[in-house]
């Protein structure tokens, strides 16, 4: 070995001894200081400081929140079929309580899986202030807690609509469905929308509307016999235009009957009863002379009496008049305008068959009336042909079958 590998070799060594004592030394020392009762009590104080002024250490920072409400706050008019929802980025909802400002039960509702979204599950009532309160948990833990009000439509603003014929009720194949609405509809498309018509026998119809408060629906042909119509009417929230509101919801079935109808003819003044397709009875008949002939077209019944008063001044006469005549009880009276058309029992049996004598009403003899009150019923067909009277007007009865399937479907709705 040279010299000079020597030196390097001792150097080595010197440096090796020189760390191995500074290592046992520091540890020794740091030993001591552990412990050191000094040291544990700076260490316990240091401990016991909130994380934001420890050494090292840094308080978590919530992310902005935000959240939206509906109805808004203080809101006035508020359409009852509104869902209220509370809607949260960057928090939690919880402590929901939506309830009328009055006292009541609070409204029901449903927080998401997450608890940003919470949304109400029952309806509002009209006519009534809300008070709305929820808490916010910010990402952080902390908590804000909310509270607003909100007011719904008041009952002016309130509209109705009902349908005829009844739930539950059996009708003739002829009965058109009758809407009328408590306040003008302007939005007419959204009412028909929100009504559902369906029926067993897979018919389609349409709506035509005689004013902004009464509409009719029937399909192009008449009902299928022994069917059903099932009418799904939810008006609840519907704007019927002018700030005007629904406020029902109604479900209704109508059992249509068999096929029956009785065809008058004025030229040879009978009346044939068909059942079923099938003839069953011809009776002669008298109708409206000349000065009142009876309307023609199709009269589906309207209601039946088995004895009801008549009395001329209902249709404008006055005692005097040269078509006077003293009030009655019409037996077997059957209704086929608002206008006091009828079939009943004729007065003089002698006109049967020969010549006119009422004031456009179909008169029989007394069996004649009975059969067919008791064989006939509301909604089936009573078809007058041959007179000189115009058609039956829809609006004076049901003599909507009298309006052409192109024109029933062309109506503009606006």
């Amino acid at each position: 070995m040279t010299e000079e590998k020597k030196k390097r070799k001792g150097l080595k060594i010197a440096l090796l001894c020189i760390i191995g004592v500074l290592v046992a030394a520091a540890a020794a020392v740091t030993a001591a200081t552990v412990a050191s009762p000094t040291f544990a009590a700076q260490l316990g104080r240091m401990l016991a400081v909130a994380p934001a002024e420890r050494p090292g250490f840094s308080e978590p920072i919530a992310k902005a929140m935000s959240v939206g409400v509906n109805p808004k706050d203080k809101a006035v008019e508020v359409n009852p079929a509104t869902v209220p929802t509370i809607t949260a980025k960057n928090a939690s909802i919880k402590d929901v309580v939506l309830a009328p400002a009055e006292g009541g039960e609070p409204v029901a509702g449903e927080l998401s899986a997450d608890g940003s979204v919470w949304k109400a599950t029952q309806r509002l009532d009209f006519l009534t202030k809300y008070d709305f309160s929820y808490t916010l948990v910010d990402s952080a833990g902390a908590e804000t807690a909310k509270q607003q009000s909100f007011t719904t439509v008041l009952a002016p603003n309130q509209a109705d609509g009902w349908m005829y014929p009844l739930d539950g009720q059996h009708v003739g194949i002829a009965q058109p469905l009758e809407f009328n609405f408590s306040e003008p509809v302007l939005n007419k498309k959204k009412v028909e929308e929100a009504i559902k018509i369906t029926t067993s026998a897979g018919q389609k119809g349409e709506f035509y509307w005689y004013s902004d408060t009464k509409a009719r629906f029937r399909a192009a042909k008449y009902w299928a016999p022994n069917s059903t119509v099932t009418v799904d009417m939810k008006l609840f929230g519907v704007e019927f235009g002018n700030k005007m509101i629904g406020m029902n919801d109604e479900k209704i079935t109508v059992n249509i009957l068999d096929d029956r109808r009785a065809i008058v003819d004025n030229k040879t003044k009978t009346m044939k009863i068909y059942v079923g397709g099938q003839l069953a009875q011809t009776f002669p008949v008298t109708l409206g002379d000349a000065n009142w002939p009876s309307s023609k077209g199709i009269h589906p019944i309207m209601d039946m009496h088995k004895s009801l008063p008549f009395n001329p001044r209902s249709i404008g006469l006055k005692p005097g008049d040269p078509d006077w005549y003293e009030p009655f009880n019409a037996k077997y009276a059957s209704r086929l305008s608002n206008s006091g058309e009828f079939v009943h029992t004729a007065l003089d049996p002698s006109a049967l068959g020969v010549r006119n004598i009422s004031h456009g009403c179909v008169g029989m003899s007394e069996a004649g009336a009975r059969y067919f009150y008791e064989t006939m019923r509301t909604g089936d067909i009573v078809d007058i042909r041959n007179t000189d009277g115009g058609f039956l007007d829809p609006t004076d009865g049901y003599g909507d079958w009298n309006v052409d399937w192109k024109t029933w479907t062309s109506q503009d709705k606006g």
